[in-house]
């Protein structure tokens, strides 16, 4: 896994941003909610997500995945090496993790997110 293979696979789910937060830490998220989170300078950590409950399970007991540090009581994993899962592995996990961001969502927020349309773009006027 690179970075830049990262960064094509978590923008090609729909409704993906990314944002630089924490000083060095590259963002990607849902509806304003994050889904996946790698560090862009050298760190403990390469790549944090959300999990299930089952998968955090199985995976924190997997050489160099931990839970991830203030994120585990929440369920999100860190991979403290680039190789610890296949591309097929994180690509389905990273997914799983998008969906499950995104199922928390309001309805209305994830209808327009699911038909390509920004939630925030609506205009707040109504219509007489």
């Amino acid at each position: 896994m690179d970075a830049e293979w990262l960064r094509r696979l978590c923008l090609s789910f729909p409704g993906t941003t990314e944002q630089i937060q924490w000083g060095y830490d590259l963002l990607f998220k849902v509806g304003g909610k994050m889904f996946a989170v790698t560090p862009l300078e050298p760190a403990a950590v390469c790549l944090s997500f959300k999990a299930s409950p089952e998968n955090f399970a199985e995976l924190t007991e997997r050489q160099n995945i931990i839970p991830a540090p203030y994120l585990a009581r929440a369920q999100w994993v860190a991979l403290q090496t680039r190789d610890a899962l296949t591309r097929e592995e994180l690509a389905r996990l990273l997914r799983e993790s998008y969906e499950m961001v995104l199922a928390r969502l309001p309805k209305k927020m994830q209808e327009g997110i699911s038909s390509g349309k920004s939630a925030a773009r609506k205009s707040g006027r109504r219509k007489r």
